[in-house]
Parts: structure tokens; C-alpha cells; sequence
């Protein structure tokens, strides 16, 4: 097969509109501050290892004065009328809007991720999300008939470094549209946008302790979790932190909510349109470097087809381009870090290892940066570790079956349960595979959709409760 080669012009996103401070203190009680700590760390650009800026790191007593003051703000955030609340919390989402270029520039410089997923997904639908919830703050006993829903109190949330925008809007809009207040931790490597969210928070007025924004690596975390004010704790990230902070949930006697890890099963049946089908796998695992909870990273396809699918799906992966996350013509950006880089790499050599048939594309990528080629394994086993195990990264491991009942047997056989996908031409195989599959989100000839109208979630070790949608609600409520 011929390979075909496209000769694009470099198309860069323009960097002038965007103000980066070379320091940023704790946003708290509604103003930035030195961390009493002392201590600051470096934020990097993972494509090229460049420093972008300095970032407080948030000791004890910077904790502690976060959860004061967002214990002080409570009571006259929960007393405002919910189409008050509401108001705040539009204007947040229409300053995103208005901001949008210089969020979507700050999200892929400091994470790693194209600009072009940055500009069209992840700032869209964070500003969504706020418009979505500014619409339930008054309408909370409609949403909740017969029933008299009330605010939890300080809710302590924690996010992770793959969509740090998304994720901070996933958990303060609803939260605030309960009339609940926050103390949110960005991760370690991913905090510029959530620190540019802080200034549009102060500059739509919010009142001060409302939300607080504090900055940190797990030490901090830790310090969130354990703390005796939240009487919420929200957590999207690694199935071994979730572990620990729901034993301190249940130590503190706090209402909780785990999204987790995933090692999602996306299935092609002979029926399916599988050029449809094949985009819907490149999105499934190589959409954000791989980087995503419910990546279709586990491929399931029916042995009638499976010439057809992998000939055509190897192509299209000749044609994916890696490289600078600033161009609009990139498809994957950057490993966010050298750590998860390196762990990438150690399960490249153990699916190797296990006799599996890797496949990547020959293409260019830059001498400087954290870079993985998007790679294919054939001929892998149920028991092989890559089948098993979450590698969030651009990573992708390839089974066959013959019938339905057996691919419903393997797509369940993981620890993890939190999303699934299904291509086919028939409506039936639709339903009996959502019903059957073990799995929170189950998307039918479509990958990685998401609406902030649709709750989200997984069982077994990728977490409980739901964000988005109603249910999104009910997690910042009791009853």
C-alpha cells in the first residue's frame, strides 16, 4: 500500500493576545496572595520544556485560610435567591466566551494538547457547562419535585491535568448553582487556566470566598481531603488517589464524588460503517495524546472485518500529524509530562514483552519535548497487562470476536467501568450492548461526546456518583 504523504503549511495560533504573570499567588477570599509557605514551583510547556511561570505551592495554613473563607462566604452565598446565583454564575460563563482565544492558548502551552482541541472542545464546553448550571440555580425544587433540596456547605474539589479548564468547570458551576462554595486544586502541571479562571471570577464580582482557587501537588491534595470544613469532596483522577480520599471521606464523614481511571472497550461489529467506524477509533484513543479517562483504548473487532478495519485504520494513522501543539494542522500534541512520557514508554516494552505486534507510524516529531508516536498493538491476549491495565496515553490494543455474547464476556473482564463504545448498523445489537456492557457511558456510532445536559460517570474502580445534567446537581445537594 502506497503511503500518502501531505505537505501542510505551518499554521501557528498567534501567542501576542495572551498574558502569562511570571508569578501567581493562592486566589483566596476573592484576591491573590502570597502563599505563606514560601514556596513556588515551575509550570512548563510540555512541547519544548520552556518555563512558562512560577506558581504558589499552598502549605497548611494557605489551606486553611481557603476553607475559612470559603466557610465564611457560605452563608451569604446559600441566603442570594437562586436566579441571583444564576447571574453570577452567567456572567462567568459569558467572560469565558469573551476570553476564549487566550484560555484555549494557555490550556494546550501548558498541557500539551492541539489548539485545535483547546479552541473547539474543551472552552466551549466549559463555558457550557456554567450556562447549563446558571439555568438550574433557581429552578432547583423542579429539579427535585416533592423534595427540599439544600446546600452541602464547602465543597473541596480536586482535578486533574488532562482538562484542567473542563474539569474545574464539571465541578464549581454546579456546585455554585446549588449555593455551595469552593476550594479547588488544579494539578501540579496544568494550573494557568484555572488560575486565569480565578481572574475572570473576581472580575465578574463573585463574592470574595465564594470560590477559592489554591495551587499545590498531592501534599496539598492531602491537606484538602483531610481538612474538617468541606463537607464535599470531588475528585477526577487516578483510581489509587481516589482510593485515599474516599477513606478520608468516609474517616470525615463527608459526601463524596470519584470519577476515576478507565480502560474503556470500543467495538466494531461486520454491520458497522467502518470508515465511520475508523474515525471513530482514532478519536476514541488518540484524541488529547490519549490523555482521557474514557479513551476507547481497548479495541474490540469482529473477525468478518478485521482486515478491512486495521488496513484502514493503519492508514489513517500514517496521516495523523504529531507535533507543535500552537499549529492548527497538529492532531497530537505533547505527553503532558516527562513522568507519564516515561510511563508511556514502560508499557510500549512490556506489550511488546507479552509477544503483542506493535505498529506505529513513521512520522516526524520534534528533537525537544515530551513526544509518543500513536501506536497500534495486534495479537493482543485478555491477560496481557496492556489489555488490563490504564496507560493514558496514545496507546491502543487490539482483540477480535466472533459473537455478541463474547465480546460482552471480554469487554467486562476490567477492574474499570466507566465507558464503553458500540459501531453497528442495527438498533438491537444497540440496546443489548448497552444493557450488558458494565460500563457508565456507552456511546452507539459516535466516540467521546459530551453535552453538559448528560451525566457522567462509571461503576466499579472508575468511581461513583455523576457530574453533568440533573445528577450533576444532586451530588452539591441534601435532602
Amino acid at each position: 500500500m502506497t503511503k500518502m504523504t501531505w505537505d501542510l503549511s505551518e499554521a501557528p495560533e498567534s501567542k501576542a493576545h495572551v498574558q502569562i504573570a511570571e508569578r501567581y499567588g493562592l486566589f483566596i477570599d476573592g484576591e491573590f496572595r502570597k502563599p505563606q509557605s514560601g514556596m513556588y514551583f515551575d509550570t512548563t510547556n510540555p512541547a519544548n520544556g520552556t518555563k512558562l511561570s512560577e506558581v504558589a505551592e499552598a502549605g497548611q495554613a494557605d489551606v486553611d485560610a481557603a476553607f475559612e473563607a470559603a466557610d465564611k462566604a457560605f452563608a451569604g452565598w446559600s441566603a442570594l435567591s437562586g436566579a441571583e446565583r444564576g447571574k453570577y454564575i452567567y456572567r462567568i460563563a459569558r467572560m469565558m466566551q469573551e476570553k476564549s482565544r487566550e484560555l484555549a492558548v494557555l490550556e494546550s502551552l501548558d498541557g500539551g494538547k492541539p489548539i485545535r482541541e483547546s479552541r473547539d472542545i474543551d472552552v466551549p464546553l466549559a463555558a457550557a457547562h456554567f450556562f447549563y448550571y446558571a439555568g438550574w440555580a433557581d429552578k432547583l425544587e423542579y429539579a427535585f419535585p416533592n423534595r427540599t433540596p439544600r446546600p452541602l456547605g464547602v465543597a473541596a474539589q480536586i482535578i486533574p491535568w488532562n482538562f484542567p479548564l473542563l474539569m474545574a468547570a464539571w465541578k464549581i458551576a454546579p456546585a455554585l448553582a446549588c449555593g455551595n462554595t469552593v476550594v479547588i486544586k488544579p494539578a501540579e502541571t496544568t494550573p494557568l487556566t484555572a488560575l486565569k479562571l480565578a481572574e475572570i471570577i473576581r472580575e465578574a464580582g463573585l463574592p470574595n470566598g465564594v470560590v477559592n482557587i489554591i495551587t499545590g501537588a498531592g501534599a496539598t491534595g492531602a491537606m484538602m481531603t483531610n481538612h474538617e470544613v468541606p463537607n464535599k469532596l470531588a475528585f477526577t483522577g487516578s483510581t489509587q488517589v481516589g482510593k485515599l480520599i474516599y477513606k478520608a471521606a468516609l474517616k470525615g464523614n463527608k459526601k463524596v464524588t470519584l470519577e476515576l481511571g478507565g480502560k474503556a472497550a470500543n467495538i466494531i461489529f461486520d454491520d458497522a460503517p467502518i470508515d465511520a467506524a475508523v474515525e471513530g477509533i482514532i478519536n476514541g484513543i488518540y484524541f488529547n495524546q490519549g490523555h482521557v479517562c474514557c479513551a476507547g483504548s481497548r479495541l474490540f473487532v469482529q473477525e468478518t472485518v478485521y482486515d478491512e478495519v486495521i488496513a484502514k485504520l493503519k492508514k489513517r494513522m500514517d496521516n495523523l500529524i504529531v507535533g507543535d501543539p500552537m499549529d492548527k494542522n497538529t492532531d497530537i500534541g505533547a505527553i503532558n509530562s516527562q513522568g507519564q512520557l516515561n510511563t508511556i514508554e514502560k508499557y510500549l516494552e512490556i506489550g511488546k514483552e507479552e509477544g503483542a505486534e506493535m505498529y506505529q507510524p513513521d512520522c516526524d516529531i520534534p528533537s525537544e519535548g515530551n513526544w509518543c508516536r500513536p501506536t497500534l498493538f495486534l495479537n493482543v491476549a485478555q491477560s496481557n497487562r496492556i489489555a488490563q491495565e490504564e496507560i493514558f496515553g496514545p496507546v491502543l490494543a487490539v482483540q477480535t470476536f466472533r459473537t455478541i455474547d463474547e465480546v460482552i464476556d471480554k469487554a467486562n473482564n476490567t477492574p474499570y467501568g466507566l465507558s464503553a463504545g458500540v459501531w453497528t448498523d442495527k438498533g438491537s445489537k444497540i440496546f443489548q450492548l448497552t444493557k450488558a456492557l458494565k460500563a457508565g457511558v456507552v456511546w452507539a456510532n459516535t466516540y467521546n461526546k459530551f453535552d453538559p445536559t448528560s451525566p457522567f460517570g462509571g461503576y466499579k474502580e472508575s468511581g461513583f456518583g455523576r457530574e453533568g445534567g440533573m445528577h450533576g446537581l444532586e451530588a452539591y445537594l441534601t435532602f
